[in-house]
């Protein structure tokens, strides 16, 4: 089928999607975890330049038929690395290709993209065209950062996922905590809605939310008040600006 486009703010758990198909269709996960400068070397495939060059220093020990062999081995696949897009598309088992933040990445590497994900197929000069012999079910992610081209949308189904809200937060945080007393759970919830209310660089994620409960479960807290939410904002809030923001608004000083 098509790719599947999630686009959201970060934090809220387009990756552990990624993930959760994955584990639910018994697939491997391949990660391309895009940044600005990712290039096809990084994304697709490169070859071993220093294997190569080892072969070629044992190779021209011989005579001319030795050199002509040693020509063909260095292209060979022995000597090819591939990166996420060529594993995904050359693996037979089953497959999830995470392509994470794309639109971190230059607007360059959409082309590759749209190419890759439109046969499936990669063309190395030195092999020939490789095709997937069973395609991958792809998922992109993207935090909205810059507009990702036309193009590529109109390739993809697309989803958006926002914060959940609180009853939806409060199970997913007592699923990953389950020794943490409800109570507490919707207090922390009930705050980290506040928080996110707020104008913050960085609003709390999901996964923070969860990390601030074992926080207050590993200190054995039985009552969320002014002093804890204090001593552990650092858990979700990670900028010291928005520690302060926060403080102020909350009234902790």
């Amino acid at each position: 089928g098509k790719p599947l486009l999630v686009e959201g703010p970060a934090g809220v758990g387009k990756t552990e999607l990624a993930r959760a198909i994955a584990q639910a269709t018994g697939s491997e996960l391949v990660r391309l975890q895009c940044y600005e400068g990712v290039d096809e070397a990084r994304a697709l495939y490169e070859w071993n330049h220093a294997k190569q060059i080892l072969r070629i220093q044992t190779g021209s020990q011989g005579g001319q038929g030795d050199w002509d062999q040693t020509k063909m081995d260095v292209f060979s696949e022995e000597f090819l690395l591939t990166r996420p897009l060529l594993t995904a598309i050359k693996r037979t088992e089953p497959t999830v290709l995470l392509i994470d933040e794309t639109d971190k990445a230059d607007i360059e590497i959409e082309g590759l993209l749209l190419e890759v994900l439109s046969d499936f197929a990669v063309t190395v000069p030195e092999l020939g065209t490789i095709v997937a012999e069973r395609r991958p079910l792809v998922v992109l992610t993207s935090n909205a950062t810059r507009e990702l081209s036309e193009a590529l949308k109109r390739r993809c189904l697309f989803l958006h996922i926002d914060f959940p809200d609180p009853d939806l937060e409060r199970r997913i945080l007592l699923s990953r905590v389950p020794e943490l007393p409800e109570r507490l759970a919707e207090e922390l919830v009930r705050i980290i809605g506040v928080l996110r209310g707020m104008q913050l660089k960085k609003l709390p994620s999901v996964a923070e939310t969860i990390d601030w409960g074992r926080t207050v479960l590993a200190l054995g807290m039985d009552t969320i008040d002014d002093e804890l939410i204090a001593a552990t904002l650092g858990v979700v809030l990670k900028h010291q600006s928005d520690q302060t923001k926060a403080a102020g608004e909350l009234r902790l000083n």
